[in-house]
């Protein structure tokens, strides 16, 4: 036996580390049977535990797990003195043989997992109180004033324990009150829900990565499936509004956005495109006469064009098609109300086959699901509406427009939505403390992966007159979240036209930084597909032993060279607000005040509202856009801002903005090294169609004293291609357009 046991652990050694992505069937050597329990190890911190009162034991996809078939990690298994020993490189788990796992027996007689957390043993067993869970996210803003959803956050991946739990046992219940199920089978190409095979069964994912927390996130990845990155237009600035505008008044806001030179990418048309009632699919003709015509109008003046849904009460009798679906469904001519029932395949099936696609023809470029009244399915206990609702709008987009990437928006719906991007908060009240709290519930959601989150911009319960301060600080916030969009409920008097607002100038502002920094966030967008790190991010990813990463909640990580600390409260009598900052370890360039400046210290500055406290990591390279108007032209200059302080590089990713082809390849990368005075863009690395075969650069380094030379590719330059701000003490270098594919070095001389 001995012998077999070492020869078992030399062969799961040497398994190859390739892992074929979305099988949910585990390799047969990363599983150890134990009669009535299973344990299937998928990375060394992370172990599967499952027990089964049946010995039936759950092999397909569940709603949060989708991918077992990994590389198999090195550990050995053995049987001694009635237990069954399994040893990872980073954990040891004992399970009594024989023995009933479940929550209720909270000691480690039955069932222990032990790991080593910063020189100190951690033992884990169910029924552990994780304390320090670091949490997750909730369905709904809706009624946030000030921090009273904190307390309705899921537990989340992370821990200071070091441990946490997936839960995927089935009936355990998730934070809307829905459960688990499996998907089996497929209807129309999207896989459908299944029964589990053992409803009283534990199913329990044990994650051991003490504080390697951005290892945790990109093993969950594998496990729980990636962030499909979203279309590039959908990271622009939308327009939103619950309000009742009519064609003319829609075409009154794109031609004054024009006119004021204002970025803009999405426009919303809210629940009132619909005939009278929450839930709706037929056009209220009366407001909106041409919608084809109104749409196409919106796409050529090129924006996108979401429609708002609240499909719980299903269809009605004077809804468009509704004859063709009570048909569609076998129901009698009496029947007044088809009633809503996602998960049914034939109600799919006709729903979007008459309604949805109906009016996909007709232009709509992507959905709102904004509310389900049904937490719970009627028809399938447990079935969580939200859950479902995503899968099957988003999938259905995935399968039946397969020349574009498919994207929602919609609500939370448990572990396992990140991969149905992206999500709608909810309505939050208009305030400052409600604005202060956003910040760490945005970055915080990275946690679980969710990393598209979309707010209400400005608030959308708002009781009192406009407030242009309020509303410049939420944009400014904005500026620096996932996605950038304006929102308000339909009380008359409130505005989210920027333009009618005094300080336009200064909310102007905040959309043209959104839209320079475009080429940053996207490269972000595309580093959250490949490790599961979101765009926003807590401080404690990059300093998991520092404590005041964790005190200082309102402060976070956009992307891995941002450090961003909003103003969240009112200014003072003097038009300025002191906001107390604390900066990691390191050297930092203070965008406000145009300097660098040493972390690893807490400090109070004042900031006028034209300011955001924002902060480069030193040495590094951010690629913004020239002014531009919408995506859906790429520039053929780019904008290089070197940060002093010390060296670095950034990595330029590009791809076709709308495709699935960045899965399969279909992308290039551009690697730019700031080392001393010289920068270097490398050769791009990679293809797609239509990629810029030229492009033109303009250099600024920031904070430098006046160079006495400038070379690109040791050739000098003559003072007409470069100049310096004597104020600002910014070189600004302008590289004509270059082949792509060749290196460029430009150098300053002192």
């Amino acid at each position: 036996m001995k012998c077999l046991l070492v020869l078992l652990t030399l062969i799961v050694g040497q398994l190859p580390a390739v892992a074929q992505e979305n099988n949910p069937v585990a390799h047969p050597q990363a599983v150890v049977k134990a009669g009535k329990a299973r344990f299937t190890v998928l990375t060394p911190e992370m172990i599967r535990i499952q027990y089964s009162d049946k010995g039936e034991f759950e092999d397909r996809a569940t709603f949060s797990v989708v991918n077992r078939r990994l590389p198999v990690p090195r550990f050995t298994s053995k049987k001694k003195g009635g237990y069954l020993h399994i040893k990872t490189d980073a954990l040891t788990l004992k399970y009594k043989l024989g023995g009933i796992i479940n929550a209720e027996a909270a000691t480690d007689e039955v069932l222990g997992i032990s790991f080593n957390l910063n020189g100190q043993e951690i033992v884990w067993h169910p029924g552990m109180d994780d304390s320090l869970n670091l949490k997750g996210t909730t369905r709904t803003l809706d009624g946030q004033l000030g921090d009273n959803k904190r307390k309705e956050l899921e537990n989340g991946l992370l821990s200071r324990e070091g441990w946490s739990i997936i839960d995927e046992s089935p009936r355990t219940h998730r934070g809307d009150g829905s459960t688990t199920f499996a998907f089996d089978k497929a209807y129309d190409g999207i896989e459908w829900v299944a029964e589990p095979i053992d409803k009283d069964a534990i199913d329990w994912y044990f994650l051991g990565y003490g504080h390697q927390y951005k290892k945790a996130l990109g093993d969950f990845i594998k496990v729980a499936g990636r962030q499909p990155m979203p279309p590039l237009y959908v990271l622009g600035y939308w327009y939103s509004k619950y309000q009742r505008y009519t064609s003319d008044e829609f075409m009154e806001i794109v031609n004054d956005v024009k006119r004021n030179q204002i970025p803009m990418d999405v426009m919303i048309f809210d629940m009132d495109w619909h005939t009278q009632g929450w839930t709706g699919w037929t056009w209220d003709k009366t407001a909106i006469p041409d919608p084809e015509g109104l749409i196409d109008w919106m796409h050529q003046h090129g924006l996108k064009v979401a429609l708002n849904l609240h499909p719980a009460d299903g269809v009605d009798d004077d809804e468009d098609y509704f004859t063709e679906v009570r048909n569609d469904m076998g129901m009698d001519e009496e029947v007044k109300v088809v009633p809503w029932n996602l998960s049914d395949p034939k109600f799919y099936h006709s729903m979007f086959n008459r309604i949805i696609r109906a009016r996909e023809r007709q232009g709509v470029d992507f959905w709102w699901i904004d509310w389900q009244q049904n937490l719970t399915s009627k028809y399938v206990e447990g079935l969580g509406e939200t859950f479902w609702c995503n899968h099957v709008f988003y999938n259905d987009m995935r399968v039946n427009h397969p020349d574009h990437r498919p994207v929602i928006f919609h609500r939370w719906g448990g572990l396992g939505s990140h991969r149905y991007p992206i999500g709608f908060s909810g309505d939050s009240h208009s305030t400052y403390p409600t604005l202060a709290w956003q910040p760490y519930f945005t970055a915080t959601a990275s946690n679980v992966g969710f990393g598209y989150w979309g707010h209400d911009l400005g608030g959308h319960i708002q009781k009192d007159d406009n407030d242009p301060e309020l509303y410049l600080r939420w944009m400014q916030f904005g500026v620096f979240t996932p996605i950038f969009r304006t929102h308000a409920t339909n009380r008359p008097g409130i505005e989210r036209r920027i333009w009618h607002y005094d300080n336009f100038p200064l909310l102007l502002e905040t959309v043209r930084l959104r839209y320079a920094l475009m080429p940053y966030i996207y490269t972000a967008a595309r580093q959250a597909y490949d490790t599961g790190i979101s765009i926003c991010r807590p401080l404690y990813y990059d300093s998991p032993e520092e404590e005041n990463a964790y005190i200082f909640e309102d402060e976070y990580m956009f992307g891995d060279d941002i450090l961003v600390a909003p103003v969240v409260t009112p200014s003072e009598s003097d038009g300025k607000t002191a906001r107390k900052i604390w900066l990691p370890e390191g050297k930092w360039f203070d965008v406000c005040r145009n300097e660098v400046v040493n972390g690893n210290r807490t400090f109070t500055d004042r900031y006028a509202q034209q300011e955001i406290p924002y902060f480069y990591r030193a040495g590094t390279v951010i690629v913004n856009n020239p002014p531009m108007l919408n995506l859906n032209t790429r520039p053929d200059r780019l904008i290089l801002k070197i940060i002093p302080g010390d060296n670095g590089f950034a990595t330029l990713y590009e791809d076709e903005g709308d495709t699935q082809g960045y899965k399969d390849g279909a992308y290039t990368t551009t690697k730019i090294i700031h080392q001393g005075n010289v920068v270097t863009i490398m050769p791009r690395e990679g293809a797609f169609q239509d990629m810029p075969k030229k492009r033109a650069y303009t250099i600024e380094y920031l904070a430098q004293p006046r160079p006495t030379s400038i070379t690109i590719n040791g050739k000098q330059l003559s003072n007409g291609v470069w100049n310096y701000n004597e104020q600002s003490r910014k070189v600004t270098v302008y590289v004509s357009a270059m082949p792509c594919n060749e290196k460029i070095e430009i150098m300053l001389g002192y």
